[in-house]
């Protein structure tokens, strides 16, 4: 199976005040095509920078990152925002949604950036939200749904544009168990009837078991849970 994503000796700081802080340390990571890994370490681990760095939204200071084929540390701010829109779908936990815009507006706003006229992209909102179980729920604002539901819009929101891969920064996490759960089983059958390939970063031990593989972080190196010793 090809990998999505390829990082080779990645290496990400920060400056604070006088201190500079390693948050990434030369990482090799590869996600294969139509897989789910789920980011796991403790808070200040490094796995939201991986995240980020995975998705364009940040830039490695050292080493090589190549995702969908595109070798993405090299291109500049204009050619990175046109990558990101092409190929990756986010979800964040606190769902990021538009207060005064409906779910279908909500979905709809990826596809402001593409040629498609607007009945073709009301076509893929709608297949969309019925996708996330949301159909009948296309007028209503986000105060008038639940967290749960207003996540599945966010999900929604990240699928719309059919991107390459998803990433999703403790998508659970604003949750309830029972939601949680919801929100787990939904991103599974994305995973497994879409074949997208999702990268999730999680706390939950409960959220990483439904993901096919995982990788632990721990000062910014990949750790072996089973030997405690960085990779």
């Amino acid at each position: 199976m090809t990998s999505i994503v390829s990082l080779k000796g990645v290496s990400k700081r920060y400056v604070r005040g006088s201190e500079r802080v390693e948050v990434l340390r030369h990482l090799d990571v590869d996600v294969r095509s139509g897989e789910f890994l789920a980011l796991m370490g403790p808070s200040g681990s490094g796995k939201t920078t991986l995240l980020n760095l995975i998705g364009g939204v940040d830039r490695s200071d050292e080493g090589e990152v190549v995702v969908a084929g595109e070798r993405i540390d090299s291109l500049d701010s204009r050619g990175l925002a046109r990558w990101r829109s092409r190929h990756v779908g986010f979800v964040f936990q606190f769902y990021n949604l538009m207060p005064m815009l409906s779910a279908e507006r909500n979905v709809e706003l990826p596809l402001l950036l593409t040629p498609l006229n607007k009945s073709e992209r009301r076509a893929h909102v709608r297949a969309a939200l019925s996708l996330v179980g949301l159909g009948d729920r296309m007028a209503h604002t986000p105060a008038e749904l639940s967290g749960g539901q207003q996540q599945r819009v966010a999900i929604a929101r990240a699928l719309v544009a059919d991107p390459t891969l998803l990433v999703c920064d403790e998508p659970t996490g604003d949750l309830d168990r029972q939601m949680a759960e919801q929100i787990l089983d939904l991103l599974q059958r994305v995973n497994r009837e879409q074949g997208k390939t999702i990268v999730m970063v999680t706390h939950d031990p409960k959220a990483a078991e439904r993901a096919t593989r995982q990788l632990h972080l721990d000062k910014g190196r990949l750790v072996d849970v089973a030997a405690g010793e960085a990779a």
